[in-house]
């Protein structure tokens, strides 16, 4: 396709590279199946990043390209944001097994994406091996999203 074409649909190479990770998104959210119930919540995320994790790793240059676009992109004026972030909120809560969440919720996956955005860009960038990222990653799921001990 001639790069005429794409500019008359996307503004910039941050909108198109948003709107790809956007894609990429709603494409895990089809894929990730419903946590399975003897499988503790934060295992079901973690397994959930990493296939993310996985997919963008088998064409690192792309990868690279829709983060950069991502962290440089303004909410106001890139409107795919919004879709990258309340689609991934979604598939996360969806393998968290959280039907009704709360701001606390959120903002403990909030926190997680911008850890795993890290550990994916540090991957890419050889910086960490594939086992200490998946360490990384498992280590944050468990310490963020671990079951909070009952008041009393």
């Amino acid at each position: 396709m001639a790069i005429a074409t794409l500019y008359r649909y996307f503004p910039s190479k941050t909108h198109l590279f948003t709107a790809l990770m956007a894609d990429q998104i709603e494409g895990l959210a089809a894929r990730v199946p419903d946590r399975a119930p003897d499988t503790p919540p934060e295992d079901a995320v973690f397994e959930t990043l990493g296939s993310a994790t996985r997919n963008l790793l088998r064409r690192p240059a792309l990868a690279t390209a829709m983060i950069q676009s991502a962290n440089a992109a303004r909410a106001s004026t890139v409107p795919d944001l919004a879709r990258i972030d309340s689609g991934f909120i979604d598939v996360l809560l969806r393998a968290w097994g959280v039907e009704e969440p709360t701001d606390h919720h959120i903002t403990r996956l909030r926190l997680l994406i911008l850890l795993w955005y890290g550990v994916l860009q540090s991957r890419l960038n050889e910086r960490i091996t594939p086992q200490d990222a998946n360490a990384d990653l498992r280590m944050a799921c468990h310490l963020l999203l671990a079951p909070e001990p009952a008041a009393g």
